[in-house]
């Protein structure tokens, strides 16, 4: 997925997967994943995915600063 946001791309194909969690099974409504990347120009963004009653109905990227990713990973490890 590519995505546009304050004149930054953020693209799932050009960036680096830097960790991945995964909420229910496959086939799940309610499961969802939340993919987190860094972008060649090292900016942070969540990939966003889930089933019809999750979290995340539709995909999204969501960015995040370096902060902020940092949180992220000290939350799911």
């Amino acid at each position: 997925m590519k995505k546009t946001i304050c004149k930054i791309e953020y693209d799932t194909e050009t960036a680096t997967l830097v960790k991945k969690i995964t909420v229910g099974t496959f086939g799940d409504e309610n499961g969802y994943e939340e993919t987190l990347y860094l972008t060649p120009s090292e900016h942070y963004f969540l990939y966003l995915n889930g089933g019809p009653a999750s979290l995340y109905p539709t995909e999204d990227i969501k960015r995040l600063s370096k902060a902020k990713a940092e949180a992220w990973l000290e939350d799911h490890t």
